[in-house]
């Protein structure tokens, strides 16, 4: 199921490597047709595009706000009372990350200055299909919300009846969300970029998806902003001599079961472990809903690899630059200022990875496929942008005005030192 490596990896690593930079030229080309059918259409696009993707034919486009209560409604007390428990742990975490502007005044008047302000409007893409991402609505919407953004759209696929998900449309509802869209794939994304006659157009575009509508993404970049273009999911597990096989077998599975093409990864110091743990993938799997997505998985992207050090360890995961990593060490506090390159690190054997997808509070929108060396999780800061302001006195302006001009005319741009000359 899943292949042991002692010492050298360098053969493994290039394999996730490629599968990091693997582009599909077939996909790209459908996408872009797609995307280009939506710009010129628009809501006829796309919903013959959901009619042959999704479901023959729609019970309603935009989700009627009794349809979204009536799944308040209908839902289970303690699905409502753990999603409102959740809403208050991303809360609390994401308050935190709010920035403010900044004004700097001089003795002479001259000021300067910087304002942050929430984006007018987010769409949040909430994936369907073989499961329903409830947790991908909170993480996104609270931040938003935190961040001030005028307003949200969402787009989530309908199932085969033509119909939303209850679940998604409940968090939805306590999110305060009410403009819902039945549409998915880079349909949804090219309607939330360009806008059409009913789905108004959006500045951002959140929320994870499939191969298609991470290209779809990764084309409108520029037409719109994203969150980030993610791949499929990731778990790397550094354990000791010490670690649970049982715990680390749960929690290699636990992101195995997203996508056959999800990787999980263990690295350890100690080859009894190694064994262990394949033991405990061997006999937990069988008793799983996705054992099938599990064992391909584990099987094409997954591997146990042993090594000398802990130092060895930490510098593995450091060039993986994994989506999750769990540290399952004596004392695993001691890695947090080792730790470079990962989207969200879980530290001790009662900090497992689900813990942050659904209920922690930082948040589960994290970079894959290595690009934690250079990207971040999603954040109060995603939905905001800055904008400077300057004020400048007489005074000040002819101070400055020679060395403005000197430095433009280096540059070869007249017209530059000429606004500041006209002046003098």
């Amino acid at each position: 199921m899943l292949k042991i490596i002692k010492g050298n990896s360098a053969q493994f690593r290039e394999e996730l490597k490629e599968r990091a930079f693997e582009t599909n030229a077939k996909v790209t080309q459908i996408v872009s047709d797609i995307i280009n059918d939506v710009r010129i259409r628009g809501d006829e696009a796309v919903k013959e595009y959901t009619a042959r993707f999704d479901c023959p034919s729609l019970e309603y486009y935009r989700v009627p706000d009794e349809v979204l209560d009536e799944a308040l409604n209908l839902a289970d007390k303690s699905f409502i009372e753990a999603l409102l428990n959740s809403i208050e742990n991303i809360t609390a975490f994401h308050e935190r990350q709010k920035q403010h502007g900044f004004i700097i005044t001089k003795d002479s008047g001259t000021i300067l200055g910087q304002r942050v302000i929430g984006l007018d409007r987010v769409g949040i893409y909430v994936p369907g299909g073989t499961a329903a991402y409830v947790s991908s609505v909170l993480m996104s919407a609270v931040p938003a919300i935190i961040a001030g953004v005028g307003e949200i759209i969402m787009t989530t696929p309908p199932g085969k009846d033509g119909k939303p998900n209850r679940d998604i449309l409940t968090a939805a509802k306590l999110c305060g969300i009410n403009k819902i869209f039945m549409c998915g794939g880079a349909q949804a994304v090219a309607a939330l970029a360009y806008g059409t006659a009913e789905i108004p157009r959006v500045s951002k575009i959140t929320g994870p998806g499939n191969i298609y509508v991470a290209t779809a993404k990764k084309i409108l970049y520029g037409t719109v902003d994203i969150d980030m273009v993610a791949g499929p999911s990731e778990i790397l597990v550094i354990a000791d001599g010490n670690a649970s096989p049982k715990y680390i077998a749960a929690d290699l599975m636990s992101q195995a079961e997203h996508d056959e093409l999800a990787s999980a990864i263990l690295i350890t110091t100690d080859e009894k472990i190694a064994t262990q743990t394949l033991n405990e993938l061997e006999r937990q799997v069988k008793g799983l809903s996705r054992k099938d997505i599990i064992e391909k998985s584990l099987k094409n992207y997954g591997a146990i690899i042993v090594v000398e050090t802990m130092d060895d360890a930490v510098a593995l995961a450091n060039e993986l630059a994994p989506e999750h990593l769990e540290i399952l060490t004596d004392n695993p506090i001691q890695y947090i200022g080792r730790i470079n390159n990962a989207g969200s690190i879980f530290l001790g054997e009662f900090s497992p990875e689900p813990l942050g997808d659904y209920y922690a509070g930082p948040n589960h929108v994290l970079p894959t496929n290595g690009t934690a060396r250079f990207f971040s999780p999603l954040s109060v800061e995603s939905f905001t942008k800055k904008t400077n302001y300057i004020y400048y006195t007489k005074q000040d302006f002819t101070a400055a005005s020679h060395d403005v001009q000197l430095i433009a005319n280096r540059e070869g741009l007249s017209a530059h030192a000429n606004s500041m000359k006209v002046r003098d």
